[in-house]
């Protein structure tokens, strides 16, 4: 119940919500509504308010709008129940609510106390006399084990048993007997850059000594990474090592030690590896048209897309690559995909100027996003938040995992070649709470450029 209240603007936790409650919402003035008064019920105005945060409240920022319009009702003063009431800090903006919501539980403060409440809820003072010194005492249907409903025999007791836990919720299972140990506190942070055709595969680094904060300190290498026969296509870095290949290439995870090969004369596909460039695997299937990008979302699915407007994906099978499916939505040709395993997403930009997000494991259409004002040239999805980029022209567009525009940016203002066009883009994300997290890209004038989002309001 507690769940479903707090979630209760989102599907399907609605007609969860509908159910408990006998087909309608409740009164509205016990809705979930206000932070603020949600704060004020569980913490000093109604001792019978016990609810606690749930997971959402750090990740989750759709579930604060009534994205859906349902209609909650009126509260007593007249007003209609519509978006959760944020906090001022919040700048009324649901991400931003998230994003230092994330933060603060991170933080040292929170770390240093967070054994205290596992000790509560998981630990030594669940039962017993330290329950009790802790005020942490509840009704005894609460606790797992003290009452059987199958041993019940009287209907009516039964049925209000059962609505009774459902409506109030259970106790946890002790896990713990003893004080639960304090969190060993690093005070080291992560840095992982990751994304489009310039990625970078996990690494951990200092947050000091990220390269966009130190650009001073940047100083060109002795020597060359790698020596490629052509233009670079993508760039990945793992552990103490960083592989490069031309373009029409992409690296195959996880060890990226085979690359998929596209755009040859007899439209094949090919899988070769990197240190030898011999290939292993060669396809001659069909493509009805050029090739213009292709992803390896993992070790056994290819997926390609190009002239013929339609993205194909196969699937490696002994050795073989079997078609699996084929996908249509672009009028004109797709010049750019992105997938993301960890999201399940596969982003496809065309010529025709849209974008569509599908969805990677049921391989089926799930939306569009707003019309752009030049062919799609890039793409990157944010592997730690679910957000997309997409580049048309000089425009970039940050976009979140749902299709809502996040955020917009003109590159070519400012810029000494106003007409440089975006070519490649790449997501940093060190914690997906940080505001020194930025987008970095590519243009047709040789420079790189980072963008941040502005926290400010």
């Amino acid at each position: 119940m507690i769940v479903s209240s707090y979630l209760v603007r989102m599907e399907p936790f609605t007609q969860h919500f509908l159910r408990l409650q006998g087909g309608h919402f409740d009164l509205a003035d016990r809705m979930f509504h206000s932070m603020k008064e949600a704060w004020h019920s569980a913490s000093r105005n109604n001792m019978a308010d016990v609810k606690e945060l749930i997971p959402e409240f750090f990740y989750l920022p759709e579930f604060f709008g009534n994205s859906n319009k349902f209609d909650l009702g009126c509260k007593q003063s007249g007003k209609q129940l519509d978006d959760v009431v944020l906090p001022p800090w919040a700048k009324g903006d649901a991400r931003e609510f998230i994003r230092l919501h994330r933060m603060a539980l991170e933080c040292d403060f929170v770390s240093a106390h967070l054994h205290e409440w596992i000790d509560l809820i998981f630990g030594y003072k669940q039962l017993g006399q330290p329950a009790v010194e802790a005020i942490n005492v509840f009704h005894h249907l609460f606790y797992e084990g003290n009452v059987d409903i199958y041993n019940i025999e009287d209907p009516l007791k039964k049925n209000a048993t059962i609505g009774f836990i459902n409506n109030f919720g259970q106790i946890p299972k002790q896990l713990f007997r003893k004080p639960h140990p304090c969190k060993k506190l690093s005070g080291q942070r992560t840095s992982i850059i990751d994304a489009g055709p310039l990625s970078q595969a996990p690494t951990v680094t200092p947050i000091e000594k990220v390269f966009y904060q130190n650009l001073d300190n940047l100083r060109p290498s002795m020597h060359a990474i790698k020596e490629v026969k052509g233009a670079v296509g993508q760039i990945i870095a793992q552990d103490k090592i960083i592989l490069a290949v031309e373009q029409n290439k992409t690296l195959i995870p996880a060890t990226y030690q085979r690359f998929l090969a596209w755009g040859f004369a007899d439209q094949s596909l090919r899988i070769g590896g990197y240190e030898s460039e011999r290939a292993v695997l060669v396809s001659e299937t069909p493509q009805n048209g050029e090739i213009l990008a292709a992803v390896c979302p993992n070790n056994k699915t290819i997926i390609t897309a190009g002239t013929s407007t339609v993205i194909n994906v196969y699937e490696v099978i002994k050795r073989q690559l079997v078609q699996k499916k084929t996908l249509y939505g672009h009028c004109d040709g797709i010049t750019c995909l992105a997938a993301c395993s960890a999201y399940g997403l596969l982003v496809s930009g065309s010529r025709d100027r849209s974008a569509i997000i599908w969805d990677l494991a049921r391989l089926a259409y799930v939306r569009q996003l707003a019309p752009h004002q030049a062919p799609v040239a890039a793409l990157a999805i944010n592997e730690q938040t679910g957000d997309i980029a997409t580049c048309a022209g000089t425009w970039l567009h940050v976009w979140s995992i749902n299709g809502a525009a996040v955020a917009t940016v003109n590159t070519a203002l400012g810029a000494h070649s106003p007409q440089q066009q975006i070519l490649c883009v790449a997501f940093s994300t060190m914690y997906e709470w940080d505001p020194n997290n930025v987008i970095m890209t590519g243009s047709s004038d040789g420079v790189v450029r980072v963008s941040q989002r502005d926290e400010s309001g």
